[in-house]
């Protein structure tokens, strides 16, 4: 009777180790897909090329209203952290013609990098994305820190982003 009492709290305590141990070895966070993609120009890339900067995904539509009223936004955004080790990669859904994703990248002076998702396989691997705008948040290490469906909220976004470039 007087070990019984004893040996729930020390499971418990055993438990809690285990799971603080697990939190420190383990981050909370999942690891960004690695995906090839080509840019507007032609130009081939891959997301092993991000190793290093805070990364800002976004998926979007030129058919797609919030994409569009948010593009000025993810511009602001682009240029005033660029210089800091962050990049913006813009992603066309697989729907979007080619064209009309070309003359918006051009007429709007994106000043990032704009890939079209052609086969649908880059949105696939970043969880299925259907939803547009759908933007994703890296850091540094590869990980995504935060994902957006719908626009996000840019002053949360922007202290979310010096918190992360501040990470070593």
């Amino acid at each position: 009777m007087k070990t019984s009492r004893w040996i729930a709290p020390a499971l418990l305590l055993l438990a809690i180790g285990a799971a603080g141990l697990w939190a420190t070895l383990g981050s909370k966070y999942e690891k960004a897909p690695a995906v090839s993609y080509v840019l507007l120009d032609g130009a081939k890339f891959d997301s092993s090329q991000w190793a290093g900067k805070v990364m800002l995904v976004n998926f979007w539509a030129t058919s797609c209203t919030t994409c569009v009223k948010e593009m000025p936004e993810l511009i602001a955004t682009h240029e005033k952290f660029k210089a800091k080790g962050f990049d913006t990669l813009a992603v066309a859904m697989s729907y979007d013609a080619p064209d009309f994703v070309a003359n918006f990248a051009e007429s709007r002076r994106l000043p990032f990098s704009v890939a079209i998702d052609n086969t649908g396989e880059i949105a696939k691997q970043f969880g299925k994305v259907q939803l547009t705008p759908t933007t994703f948040l890296i850091n540094k290490r590869g990980e995504i820190v935060k994902r957006y469906v719908g626009e996000p909220d840019f002053a949360a976004l922007h202290g979310l982003v010096e918190k992360l470039l501040a990470e070593s």
